[in-house]
């Protein structure tokens, strides 16, 4: 299989990683974190321009990519960058799972979402579950011909800012069963929707939504009833992907910046670089980072074979940048010394958004565990045969 870039993937690349590097410098990025808003009304605009956002969509969703590599390609450079603009839950979640299951006027939102005039954010963390994908205990309820809305989701994306929200809801069945799950489209504006944002530790801001009574048309149903669960799957599968080349690009940024400092910062006279120990340390760094670059390709190779190839390899990746990315971070902050987690230098932020990863979309351990039950779940030599 050939995964070298296309041109267009590789022009793409050049200009992204050139406009992060010229206008989203350091300082840029941290009066961005220190903002309310939490993200940047003016770079988000730059992205939509750069066609950034067209990337992650597909053409007939309204972008002019959306494959695994695209989604990989872009995030690998907002990676480097350490970029707060919401594309992973408006373009990536959000989009996606429009883009499924969303009928003709549903899928109107995404012309909005390509172009960046329109924010999307993608609500199904709830404040008692631990990662289970099935798990969704807000409840949706009929009222005529709507549906009325109760309960909360947490730590939702740019919950603060976003227009629109795709939300996971239980129509039937229990509480951690697949079937009985439905999505909805739901404005920020509803009656009885409550967003309150906070900041993560990483430079993010998310927000808990509280619904309370929240009435809907019959029009807000995102795809059939009680079948949302494939689509929240697929969506939440490029979110994976997503992060897992978000954390790779942070992961190179830690390398380089490691790297010039074990060339420059001297003791006894010599660059600490030139002791060996510190040279093993370091290429036992750079065989996982290419470990995590291997795993990060294989997932996007797979982001459109059958399911369980797919979810095996986003899960396998998951797992893999878990382990390597908070060893790079452990690495690289104590290869630096005691400067590596002051606030001024940029690893101390590189290495908070590695950890951050982990626990997005799924920690090392759950993915572990996932990977593991898929793999029951293949067929054997004589019933692939």
């Amino acid at each position: 299989m050939n995964f070298e870039h296309t041109e267009e993937r590789r022009m793409l690349a050049d200009s992204l990683n050139r406009f992060i590097a010229e206008r989203y410098g350091f300082e840029t990025r941290n009066r961005i974190a220190a903002d309310a808003q939490g993200y940047s009304p003016e770079m988000w605009n730059h992205f939509a321009e750069l066609g950034v956002i067209g990337a992650l969509m597909r053409e007939e969703d309204g972008g002019f990519g959306g494959g695994g590599f695209d989604i990989a390609v872009v995030f690998e450079a907002l990676g480097r960058g350490l970029v707060l603009e919401p594309l992973l839950a408006s373009a990536v979640l959000a989009g996606e799972a429009i883009a499924a299951a969303g009928s003709d006027a549903q899928r109107g939102l995404l012309e909005g979402i390509a172009d960046g005039s329109t924010i999307a954010s993608f609500a199904h963390d709830e404040p008692d579950t631990h990662y289970e994908l099935a798990r969704v205990g807000l409840a949706a309820r009929r009222d005529g011909d709507g549906w009325v809305l109760d309960g909360v989701k947490s730590v939702v994306p740019q919950g603060a800012q976003a227009a629109v929200f795709v939300v996971s809801a239980r129509t039937g069945g229990a509480v951690d069963e697949e079937a009985g799950i439905s999505l909805f489209l739901v404005p920020a504006d509803s009656a009885g929707l409550q967003a309150v944002g906070t900041p993560t530790i990483d430079g993010g801001h998310v927000a808990e939504l509280t619904f309370t009574g929240v009435r809907l048309g019959a029009d807000a149903l995102l795809g059939a009833e009680g079948r949302g669960y494939p689509t929240l799957e697929r969506a939440l599968g490029r979110g994976i992907l997503a992060l897992c080349a978000e954390a790779l690009g942070a992961m190179e940024a830690a390398k380089a910046a490691t790297l010039d400092y074990l060339r420059t910062r001297k003791q006894f006279g010599v660059p600490i670089g030139s002791f060996q120990a510190l040279q093993h340390r370091m290429a036992d760094l750079l065989l996982e980072i290419e470990q995590a670059r291997s795993a990060v390709i294989n997932a996007a190779a797979a982001l459109d074979a059958d399911r369980i190839t797919r979810e095996r390899a986003l899960s396998a990746a998951k797992m893999s940048i878990g382990r390597i990315g908070t060893k790079v971070a452990e690495e690289c902050i104590q290869l630096h010394g005691g400067i590596g987690m002051t606030w001024e230098l940029p690893l101390a932020h590189y290495a908070k958004r590695l950890v951050m990863i982990d626990h997005q979309l799924g920690d090392e351990d759950h993915h572990l565990e996932r990977y593991i039950a898929l793999g029951r779940q293949a067929p054997g030599p004589q019933q692939a045969a």
